[in-house]
């Protein structure tokens, strides 16, 4: 894993000029070198993917169908090279590496299934109306262009399937942008989409530096942006491009709440571990990991000291054993930024009850009370195994807590009421509720996205399918009336 990594432009390999390193965020090990493509790369893959356009949305689409199934296939095949090179260069417990693996694998599965069922089209009758007698209407999607993907680093190689898999079922080109701290995983799918018989200029994967994506962004020649990542980013390339479609898929600071009918040792017991587990995993580096725990007054006492005891029980340390629960975070910066917030809300009269500490680029998973309203870990996202656990009187109240927040992704609701997940879900002003667990759920073929500032559009691939296409009618007349 020390060599220097080509690109991938338009389905095939290339080299830039420059390069730069990818380094472990665990020990700064070296874990290779990726080439950077030059502005006339970069070009020539945006000049290809627009000619192929039409091309591609007219292949067949058991050929489509058919290659995406064979990256599903190779990833399954190659789980434990793939997962220990995500562990590599984002630092995440090879065990959660493996999982996300899995999760890639199926994304590009229920691609392949969408492919095959998608845009059959559907014929609706005109003669309710006395103007439409002898006519018939046929509906069916045709892509809107080409896409430009930008993936991020927490989950680098599921996050850069739902940007491949999606398009290539629908018949959209797509160049993707990787995250330049993880590279390597988004490559890996150029290794794979280049064993199968897709159209030239049909994909195309480019580590572009950031700052050179400006240009990129408002090519108008790539009409459709899929980005995740942090809110400031994501408002920046809509606010740059008003007449495209941007799908932003930004963040959150997931809530769990737990009501008073949640009451049972058992219970107490499971909702501490899921929330401590999802607290921290992946570093605490998901825009649904659990950063606010707001329990009922009636169970708020039992709750705490299995949730500090839950957390104290992760275990930190090097992302290759398989023991390690909780790895560094993507660099040192991101784990001193955690740490000045933490302080932050400790000077201001929050009570820290285990962590509070960083070695390096590792932040201890960290549990807070009396997080006072107006500090920085109450209002953002922290992006860090850093979790914060409120008392509030009632179910009420609990939901108002859940929405006094600019972000709105997902909440978990701990309840065995079944009118009060009803509640929920008309309360909550999220994208995505989950009864009986935290927010930290997500199936990758359901819609997922949110509300507010967390984000415009949905994921999930027949979801993101519909993003990259419009409708089309087709009116039929039969002309012997």
């Amino acid at each position: 894993m020390t060599s220097t990594h080509a690109f991938w432009l338009a389905g095939r390999q290339a080299t830039g000029e420059a390069a730069f390193d990818v380094t472990s965020p665990w020990d700064g090990s070296r874990v290779g070198a990726v080439s950077l493509p030059t502005d006339a790369q970069v070009e020539e893959a945006v000049a290809a993917a627009y000619a192929v356009r039409d091309e591609f949305a007219a292949t067949p689409a058991h050929v489509r169908a058919a290659a995406l199934d064979h990256v599903s296939r190779r990833l399954a095949e190659r789980t434990e090279e793939i997962a220990r090179l995500i562990s590599a260069e984002n630092g995440k417990p090879v065990k959660w590496a493996r999982g996300e693996v899995g999760r890639a694998v199926s994304v590009f599965r229920f691609a392949a299934e969408e492919a095959r069922r998608f845009n059959g089209g559907e014929a609706q009758r005109l003669d309710t109306d006395a103007g439409g007698q002898g006519r018939l209407a046929l509906t069916r999607r045709f892509p809107k262009g080409v896409v430009l993907g930008i993936a991020p680093f927490n989950f680098p190689l599921n996050l850069c399937a739902h940007k491949i898999a999606p398009a290539i079922a629908a018949g959209a080109p797509i160049i993707l942008k990787p995250a330049p701290a993880t590279p390597l995983s988004g490559l890996i799918l150029g290794e794979l989409l280049a064993e199968t018989e897709l159209p030239a200029g049909s994909w195309s994967i480019l580590p572009v530096p950031n700052e050179k994506m400006p240009a990129l962004v408002q090519d108008e020649r790539l009409p459709v942006i899929s980005f995740t990542g942090s809110e400031t980013v994501g408002y920046a390339i809509m606010d740059s491009v008003p007449r495209k479609h941007c799908t932003l898929e930004l963040g959150g600071n997931g809530a769990a709440v737990v009501l008073a009918d949640w009451a049972s040792d058992a219970d107490l017991d499971r909702a501490a571990q899921r929330i401590a587990t999802f607290s921290n995993y992946q570093g605490g580096q998901s825009c649904i990991s659990v950063q606010r725990v707001i329990a009922d007054a009636a169970v708020y006492d039992r709750l705490l000291p299995r949730v500090v005891a839950a957390v104290e029980a992760q275990v930190t340390g090097d992302p290759n054993d398989d023991a390690t629960d909780v790895g560094p975070l993507v660099s040192e910066a991101a784990a001193e930024r955690v740490e000045a917030w933490v302080r932050e809300a400790v000077d201001a009269g929050a009570t820290l009850h285990t962590g509070g500490k960083r070695d390096g680029a590792t932040y201890a998973p960290t549990v807070l009370t009396g997080l006072p309203a107006d500090v920085t870990l109450a209002r953002e996202e922290v992006f860090g195994p850093v979790l914060s656990v409120q008392r509030v009187d009632g179910e009420a109240e609990a939901f108002a807590a859940v929405n006094d927040s600019k972000y709105g992704l997902q909440a978990g609701v701990f309840t065995h009421d079944l009118q009060a997940a009803f509640r929920a879900h008309r309360a909550l002003e999220v994208g995505g509720v989950v009864i009986g667990d935290v927010p930290s759920y997500r199936a990758d073929q359901m819609p997922y996205g949110g509300a507010k500032q967390s984000g415009v559009g949905r994921e999930g691939v027949r979801f993101a399918m519909d993003d990259y296409t419009y409708e089309r009618v087709l009116v039929l007349t039969d002309l012997a009336l």
